[in-house]
């Protein structure tokens, strides 16, 4: 990668740390309980003041050597997947095209540091659309070769493309005529020259000093193996519904709920006929405890909603004597149950209301969803 280095500003992120008692402080009050003060106080001090960050001029060699490695890592490993990138070209295509026309799963396998890779690799290809699992390629030779049949294809990462332990395993796929994707770093390699198709890294050098532990090598690996995910979620049009599916769990599952999962439904739903007396609204907007209450025309379709804030506007003396139809606000805000929570909440807030009703196809209410119900699902 040659001899040129960038220069690359470090962000440091200080600890938050309590602000310690002073010495002197808690001697004079653990002497008035007559105790002795023990020592760890001084200790903890210490701690304190080793775990602050030090300027540049107070650091000592070891220091600043550590910083220095560290940027030297990380500028080595950005240069090379900059030439990654200048080298992705038509073998990369025909390798998208080859996983996109597989019917059954894309099996990724990989030995040593390579194998884990290809098991992050393969996790990635499972959750943006790609059928995918890994098999360790020492395991494939003791009856895991059963996991992989005829309608699969196997994409194996080896850096020299000469991994003995991948050797069964490449040879099973040549046998039952199964596609076959290496990713090497050698294209005159045995797995290369055994597979259907082979996408080569760069010559790249290893960030180790020594140039032996995988270091760059395996970072062009795994950006290669997400381009390739990445590139296929895009083929096969892989939205964010579909990611839902495979992601229900913390915040990520959290960001991808559906509004129909957290909607208020059949006997939550404030609703009332456009000839409702406000008195019956107002009863029926404090049973439903949404602060509203829909309104609805004579075949069942949302034509209104009557807020706290429609009964502020229209208070007056006879504002108990009139009807729904007069009070309400028409054509409300309303959203699809299939769309995504995080869509309502910022339709509420663009629009600075609590409440969205939902809508059938016919324009029927079969929902609403309320500012809190996003909140206490833990979208925000």
């Amino acid at each position: 990668m040659g001899g040129d280095r960038v220069a690359l500003t470090a962000i440091g992120r200080a600890p938050i740390l309590a602000a310690p008692c002073a010495p002197g402080a808690a001697r004079r009050r653990s002497s008035e309980r007559g105790h002795r003060v023990p020592e760890r106080v001084g200790r903890s001090q210490r701690a304190a003041e080793r775990a602050t960050p030090r300027d540049a001029g107070e650091m000592d060699e070891s220091a600043r050597a550590a910083i220095a490695a560290g940027r030297r890592v990380v500028l080595a490993e950005a240069e090379a997947l900059r030439h990654l990138a200048d080298h992705i070209g038509a073998s990369f295509a025909e390798a998208v095209d080859l996983l996109a026309s597989v019917r059954g799963r894309v099996v990724v396998t990989g030995m040593g540091k390579s194998g884990h890779i290809a098991r992050k690799v393969a996790a990635t290809l499972a959750s943006t659309g790609t059928p995918a699992l890994f098999v360790h390629p020492a395991e494939a030779s003791h009856g895991d070769l059963g996991m992989i049949t005829p309608e699969d294809a196997v994409v194996a990462l080896s850096n020299s493309g000469e991994t003995a332990e991948l050797r069964d395993l490449t040879l099973y796929t040549r046998r039952f005529h199964i596609p076959l994707l290496a990713i090497v770093g050698r294209a005159r390699s045995t797995l290369a020259e055994a597979a259907d198709l082979a996408l080569v890294l760069p010559e790249i050098t290893e960030a180790c000093p020594l140039g032996l532990a995988p270091t760059t090598s395996t970072t062009a690996m795994l950006a290669l193996g997400d381009a390739l995910a990445i590139a296929l979620l895009e083929r096969k049009g892989f939205g964010a519904r579909q990611f839902a599916v495979f992601h229900p769990g913390g915040k990520l599952g959290a960001q991808l709920v559906r509004v129909e999962q957290l909607m208020r439904r059949d006997d939550e739903l404030p609703l009332v006929g456009t000839a409702t007396a406000m008195p019956e609204a107002v009863l029926e907007m404090t049973r439903k405890c949404l602060g509203c209450v829909g309104v609805v025309d004579d075949g069942g379709r949302l034509v209104g909603i009557v807020t706290d804030g429609d009964l502020r506007r229209h208070m007056g003396p006879d504002l108990m004597q009139r009807r729904v139809a007069e009070i309400m606000t028409r054509s409300p805000r309303t959203i699809d149950g299939r769309a995504l929570a995080v869509e309502a909440l910022a339709l509420m807030n663009e629009c600075a209301i609590t409440v969205l009703f939902v809508l059938d196809d016919a324009g029927r209410p079969v929902g609403a969803l309320h500012l809190h119900d996003c909140l206490r699902a833990g979208i925000a």
